[in-house]
């Protein structure tokens, strides 16, 4: 029994979409577009431009397909256009957008947490407050290639294989960049929050992987 094309695997569509068949594309846009979009999101904050960034990523796709020489996933590889497009896009800006981190909830295993119990405090919640736009100016300040390498593995979860798929680098420049990056971030927060980020014990959820605590040296 012929399976279903959405049953097909990625290397199987590219495969036919190289061959001609349109609905092989149209099946890896489906499989796809929503991630895209979320990515460019990640990296300009701005729906317009991100809608914008999507159209230009699968008109990339459509037209480059014949280049993809499959050194790396179907997957990796429309990441990495989407990071480069979304990338010329805010460099084209005059201004980048802010960075902000409206899916982070405060109180879920997702979210910022701490070991304070006195949450009600105003004072302490308007200091919160404080730090995560101080986190969102700091991450958008990052020079392109951490703020890049900050949103694939600590905001999206990449490992460090994907990430170093997606960008074409060796997995030992993702973990120095990584690395970079954090510590370029802390220094930023300390500038700023150098007591409320000594004395509070702050998890980034699943996306940083350090703590206040420690001296957001993980």
């Amino acid at each position: 029994m012929e399976r279903s094309i959405a049953e097909l695997a990625d290397n199987v569509l590219v495969d036919e979409f190289q061959n001609g068949h349109i609905p092989s594309f149209e099946e890896l846009v489906k499989r796809y577009r929503e991630k895209a979009f979320h990515l460019a999101m990640r990296i300009t904050r701005n729906q317009d431009d991100a809608e914008e960034i999507l159209q230009d990523v699968f008109t990339s796709v459509f037209h480059k397909i014949s280049a993809f020489e499959r050194k790396s996933a179907f997957s990796s590889w429309l990441y990495r256009i989407t990071v480069n497009t979304a990338f010329m896009k805010l460099r084209n800006r005059r201004k980048h957008a802010a960075m902000c981190l409206e899916d982070i909830q405060v109180g879920s295993q997702q979210s910022w947490t701490t070991q304070r119990s006195d949450t009600s405090d105003v004072n302490y919640i308007s200091a919160r407050h404080e730090l995560k736009k101080r986190i969102q100016v700091a991450i958008d300040s990052l020079p392109d290639e951490y703020k890049t390498i900050f949103i694939l593995r600590d905001v999206d979860g990449m490992s460090n294989q994907e990430a170093s798929e997606v960008l074409d680098i060796s997995i030992p420049a993702v973990k120095s960049r990584l690395h970079r990056a954090r510590m370029l971030l802390r220094k930023k927060l300390e500038e700023y929050h150098e007591d409320y980020v000594s004395n509070e014990h702050i998890a980034y959820g699943p996306y940083v992987g350090f703590t206040a605590a420690t001296r957001l040296n993980h």
